[in-house]
C-alpha cells in the first residue's frame, strides 16, 4: 500500500481568486491562507502578500469554504487564497495548534496581522517561557 505524501495535510489548492471561493468543497476542515496580491511589471515579480492566516473545523465552523464565505462579505484587503484539507484522523485540536503556530510565526509582520486580531498563540507563548523547554544551551 504506497504511503501519503505528508502526515497531516491531505489535498491543497493554492493562490485561487477569492471569486472561486464557492467553487471549494463544503465541510473541509483545515488551515487557509489570505493573501493580497500585487501583478508583475516589467522585471518585477508578482507578489502574494501573506494577509491572514486562519482554520476550520468542519463542526459548527462549517469548514473552510464557509470561513472563507465570511471573510468575502466582512474582510476588505486580500484578493487570493490557499486552502490546506488535513487527514480524517487529524483531531480538531491539531487543527486549533496548527493554526496557533502559524499566527505566532506572523504575529509581528505588519501586513499579515492586518486582518488578525488573535495576533499569537497564547499556549506557545507559554511554552517558551518554561525552563525545561528551552532549545538554546546556557
Amino acid at each position: 500500500m504506497p504511503q501519503s505524501l505528508l502526515r497531516l495535510f491531505r489535498r491543497s489548492c493554492e493562490y485561487i481568486s477569492k471569486d472561486r471561493v464557492l467553487s471549494l468543497e463544503k465541510r473541509l476542515r483545515g488551515v487557509y491562507v489570505l493573501y493580497n496580491h500585487t501583478p508583475g511589471r516589467g522585471r518585477s515579480k508578482e507578489r502574494y502578500e501573506v494577509v491572514y492566516v486562519g482554520m476550520a473545523r468542519a463542526g459548527k465552523g462549517g469548514g473552510i469554504r464557509f470561513r472563507l464565505t465570511e471573510h468575502r462579505r466582512m474582510k476588505k484587503g486580500w484578493t487570493h487564497f490557499s486552502a490546506f484539507e488535513v487527514w480524517d484522523n487529524i483531531r480538531d485540536e491539531e487543527v486549533i495548534e496548527l493554526e496557533g503556530l502559524f499566527r505566532h510565526i506572523y504575529r509581528r509582520d505588519s501586513n499579515a496581522n492586518r486582518l488578525n486580531a488573535a495576533r499569537g498563540f497564547k499556549l506557545l507563548k507559554k511554552l517558551g517561557r518554561g525552563k525545561t523547554t528551552r532549545l538554546l544551551e546556557p
